[in-house]
C-alpha cells in the first residue's frame, strides 16, 4: 500500500468517497484527497470519508487543509470526524484549516460547537499532551470570487497552486470547482454542477478531470417507480435533481472540448450495486470523449508522476 513517502512526486487523486446523498453500501459521501508531493489536501468530506481515507492508508493527521465545493449536507457531514481524527491521531496543535466560500464560517462554527463537549471529554481522559486543546476543531478560511470574475487562486504554497472557480449548481450559492496544479501536472474537480462553460475553460489541458455524474435515464426510472409507489415527495426530488447535475455524455463533451487527458466520474447518481449498470450509466459518453473514461470507486487512486504518465489502481 503506498504512503505519502512512497507515492511518486507529482499529483495523485485518491477517492475517499464517490457516493451521493443516496444510500450506497459501496460508496462513502463525496470526498477526494489530492496528494501534491508530500502534501495532502481533502476536497469535500462526506459521511464516511475519514474512515475510507484511513482504510486507504492515509492518516487524517496528515491532512493539511480541507476545501469545500459547496455546503450541501452530503459534502460536509463527515467534517466532524475528519477534524477529530486529524486532532487525535496527530496531536495537532492547530485546528484543521477549512476553505470555502462565504458561509464556511458558519459551517466551521457549527461543527466546533457540536463537538465541543466531546473534545472536553477527550482532553480530560487522554491529557493535553495527547490531544492539545489548541488543536481541536476547524478554523475557517473564507474566500470570495466576484460574480463578474470566473476564478481566483485561493491557496499557493510549496509549489502547489489551487484555483477555485464558479460552477452552476443553482439555487446553491456559492458553488465552486477547483483546479490543482503542481510540478507540471493538473487535476480539475467539478464539484456539483450543471454543464458549465467556466468549468470547460478552467479544465483546459488538464491531466485529469474529476467530474460528477448523474444518469438522467436511470434517475427517470427511479422517479417513475416512486410515483407508482405513491411516494410523491421522493419522485419530486428525483425530478428536480436532474437540472443541476451533469450527465456522463455532457461531461464527456466538456472534457473533449477542454482537451483534458483523462476523465473520471464521481458523485455517482444513482447507485450501481452491480457492475452491469456501468454501461447504462455512461451511456454514449465514449462517443464524446476520445480519452480514457473511468467510473471511480472508493479506494481508487490515480497517480500523475511529475515525470509523466498515469497509473490507476485500487488500494482496497
Amino acid at each position: 500500500m503506498p504512503t505519502l513517502a512512497t507515492i511518486p512526486d507529482g499529483l495523485s487523486a485518491a477517492f475517499c468517497g464517490t457516493g451521493s446523498p443516496l444510500p450506497d453500501r459501496q460508496r462513502a459521501g463525496p470526498c477526494l484527497a489530492v496528494i501534491a508531493g508530500r502534501h495532502l489536501f481533502v476536497f469535500d468530506a462526506g459521511e464516511g470519508s475519514a474512515e475510507t481515507l484511513s482504510l486507504m492508508g492515509f492518516s487524517p493527521a496528515r491532512v493539511e487543509a480541507v476545501f469545500l465545493t459547496h455546503f450541501h449536507s452530503d459534502h460536509i457531514d463527515g467534517l466532524g470526524n475528519l477534524a477529530l481524527q486529524h486532532w487525535a491521531q496527530g496531536a495537532a496543535t492547530a485546528p484543521l484549516p477549512l476553505y470555502g466560500g462565504g458561509g464556511v464560517e458558519r459551517v466551521a462554527s457549527g461543527f466546533n460547537e457540536a463537538y465541543a463537549l466531546d473534545s472536553s471529554y477527550r482532553i480530560a481522559h487522554h491529557g493535553p499532551s495527547v490531544v492539545p486543546p489548541s488543536g481541536f476543531g476547524l478554523t475557517p478560511h473564507a474566500f470570495t470570487i466576484a460574480d463578474n470574475q470566473e476564478s481566483a487562486i485561493v491557496f499557493e504554497d510549496g509549489g502547489v497552486r489551487i484555483t477555485a472557480f464558479h460552477v452552476d449548481h443553482g439555487p446553491v450559492h456559492p458553488a465552486f470547482g477547483y483546479r490543482i496544479d503542481y510540478s507540471g501536472r493538473s487535476i480539475v474537480i467539478s464539484g456539483d454542477t450543471a454543464p458549465s462553460e467556466a468549468l470547460q475553460r478552467q479544465a483546459a489541458n488538464a491531466d485529469l478531470l474529476v467530474h460528477e455524474g448523474l444518469s438522467p435515464e436511470l434517475v427517470g426510472i427511479m422517479e417513475q417507480t416512486a410515483r407508482e409507489q405513491h411516494r410523491g415527495n421522493l419522485a419530486k426530488i428525483f425530478h428536480d435533481i436532474v437540472n443541476y447535475h451533469t450527465s456522463p455524455e455532457r461531461a464527456a463533451a466538456i472534457a473533449q472540448a477542454a482537451h483534458v487527458h483523462a476523465l473520471t466520474f464521481t458523485h455517482i447518481i444513482p447507485q450501481m450495486p452491480i457492475g452491469a449498470l456501468e454501461g447504462p450509466f455512461l451511456g454514449n459518453a465514449a462517443q464524446h470523449f476520445r480519452g480514457p473514461i473511468y467510473i471511480a470507486h472508493d479506494g481508487d487512486i490515480i497517480m500523475l508522476p511529475a515525470a509523466g504518465g498515469m497509473t490507476r489502481r485500487s488500494l482496497f
